[in-house]
């Protein structure tokens, strides 16, 4: 980091202060909301297949648990610090609150390149790594999840080490488990679907029709390839795609299983038949009506943003667009739909799936996906109803709801001499 540069955590905690001094809350509460509840660091001991002993460095820090037990993912990545673990957990609240689900935020992760271990040393690692935290989780106290790196056999792992730990099966540990271990019907999609549910809304509130609108979708895992496989079952042209290895765009549309097809044998969605490669920093410049990061943070910047020639963009992505690139883009009269909103469904899958655990009763697909349509609805429009009120754009309209909300639990809780 350059000298000066701020962090995530630091850009993290000034957008709270502005959105809490916008709500008027007074300073203990102010104080408080900015802080993590809890900081857990472990250390991580792993045999190796080679016999040596590995250390690997883990964190969960569980930023809010006012509204509910905490909840959020774990991910495996070289790139995670403590201060985006942070980061992320405060936005867990915020996104908790804003879809009002009675949950708080967490956020975990471990120092590792998945792809460079064997699949038993990933396993060790996994049941490790939970039992370390099991002291400080969960299920009426914090709840963690899939996120980068991790997936529904890491939480199967994880599930089972801490239900041996506990001397009894526990699904309501995790969520983001197989079906077979208590997972929810509709888990996979579930962010992706959020997504396109803001867009339909976002779409109907600025009467646009959405026949033939084109899509660009930066990130092909998971939450692009879902996003785009459904946006183009609705009728929408996807014309550009990208993933680590590169971009490719096709004006005429691509087809979201051919592609992921490719890219499953290739490895990159890069060099596909039916389209040409392009730039991957381009991709985010091409006009179309619909664009939706969903890759890594702080990809739309003070740099890029002006270019950008979207009418609508959808963060699937966590924090892809910068404090500095949005008052461009609400300049331009961009519509950004945030992160802490339009990706939501998949914590409001996971709350679904923790309530279906702690009932031991499933609920089938189409239950799923119209409960999660109704809160992705109702949330949109509360939303966007307070950033036509009070003139601001989306993500602070977002995060006035959210904080707001846990600010009146705060209040609830505590004396009035700690609100002055």
């Amino acid at each position: 980091m350059a000298n000066g540069e701020k962090n995530v955590w630091q850009m993290t905690q000034e957008r709270l202060d502005k959105t809490m001094d916008m709500l008027g809350l007074k300073p203990g509460i102010q104080k408080y909301l900015r802080e993590p509840k809890r900081i857990i660091e472990v250390t991580i001991r792993v045999q190796m297949d080679n016999g040596e002993i590995d250390v690997f460095k883990g964190y969960r820090v569980q930023h809010n648990a006012d509204r509910g037990p905490t909840k959020g993912g774990l991910r495996f990545s070289e790139n995670v610090t403590l201060d985006d673990v942070k980061a992320l957990s405060a936005l867990m609240t915020l996104k908790t609150a804003v879809v009002n689900v009675p949950f708080g935020g967490a956020k975990g992760g471990v120092r590792v390149n998945p792809k460079k271990l064997s699949l038993r040393e990933l396993e060790t690692l996994s049941r490790q790594f939970i039992l370390e935290l099991s002291p400080n989780i969960g299920v009426d106290t914090d709840i963690p999840a899939p996120d980068v790196g991790t997936n529904p056999q890491i939480m199967a792992w994880m599930t089972d080490a801490y239900s041996i730990q506990q001397g009894h099966f526990e699904p309501g540990i995790l969520t983001g488990k197989p079906i077979e271990l208590g997972g929810s019907q509709g888990r996979d999609e579930a962010t992706s679907a959020g997504v396109v549910f803001t867009v339909l809304s976002a779409l109907k509130e600025l009467n646009i029709r959405k026949n033939n609108l084109d899509v660009v979708i930066q990130g092909y895992g998971n939450a692009g390839y879902n996003c785009a496989r459904i946006l183009n079952d609705l009728g929408f042209n996807i014309i550009a795609v990208s993933d680590s290895g590169g971009a490719i765009y096709n004006k005429n549309g691509l087809d979201p299983q051919k592609v992921l097809e490719h890219k499953n044998k290739t490895c990159s969605v890069i060099n596909y038949s039916e389209s040409e490669n392009i730039a991957p920093e381009k991709l985010l410049e091409l006009e179309c009506d619909i664009l939706i990061p969903a890759a890594l943070e702080n990809q739309i910047d003070e740099n890029n943003a002006s270019r950008i020639k979207a009418q609508i963009i959808s963060e699937a992505a966590n924090a892809p667009v910068t404090p500095e690139a949005d008052e461009i883009l609400d300049e331009n009269n961009i519509l950004v739909i945030p992160d802490m909103l339009a990706n939501a469904g998949g914590v409001t899958v996971s709350y679904f799936e923790w309530v279906q655990c702690c009932q031991s009763y499933y609920w089938t697909y189409n239950e799923v996906k119209s409960k999660l349509k109704q809160v992705m609805e109702r949330s949109f429009k509360e939303v966007y109803k307070l950033h036509k009120d009070k003139n601001v754009n989306m993500r602070t309209a977002a995060s006035l709801l959210a904080l707001g909300r846990v600010a009146d639990v705060v209040s609830l809780k505590t004396t009035r001499s700690f609100c002055y």
